[in-house]
């Protein structure tokens, strides 16, 4: 069950967003382009939102083959194996307006809830490999580590 968003100016809040896959150029684009829009869940690249209340912006905090767009780095991870991948962080001035949901207040304070993030992707194992230990476990683990809720991707896929 999903968070019900209330007011509380001391807590940051806690999204996961959904983005279409990224492939280079040309079918395979188009294919994860079509495959997200028509909402196939395995065609979803996911990450965390941490909107600092105190601020006002928002991080987002992502996990991703490092070469995301390389046709032999995608055929590799579609085969199942291992992948050379990497956390980004970034800043964001607004919240995505489509498949972003609101999962949860960090637990405490915001400082608390920054650090937590970082301590977790330092301990994140950066060898990616798809339906083992891909962006919904990353996006699982971190929500898990920040809000104390388990299995929220899972309550989402039910939900949508």
């Amino acid at each position: 069950m999903m968070a019900r968003r209330m007011s509380c100016s001391c807590r940051d809040e806690v999204y996961v967003a959904a983005m279409p896959l990224r492939a280079s150029k040309g079918p395979a684009k188009l294919v994860f382009s079509t495959a997200y829009s028509l909402n196939f869940w395995e065609f979803h690249h996911f990450m965390v939102i941490l909107k600092s209340q105190a601020e006002g912006e928002a991080v987002v905090y992502d996990f991703q083959p490092r070469d995301p767009e390389n046709i032999w780095v995608a055929l590799a991870a579609l085969s199942g194996r291992k992948v050379d991948g990497v956390i980004l962080e970034r800043k964001l001035q607004l919240l995505p307006t489509r498949k972003c949901w609101f999962v949860g207040y960090a637990k405490g304070n915001e400082s608390e809830a920054a650090a937590a993030a970082s301590k977790f992707n330092k301990n994140w194992e950066t060898h990616l490999r798809i339906g083992h230990h891909d962006c919904r476990n990353y996006s699982q683990g971190l929500v898990e580590c920040l809000t104390g809720k388990q299995l929220v991707l899972e309550h989402l896929r039910q939900a949508l």
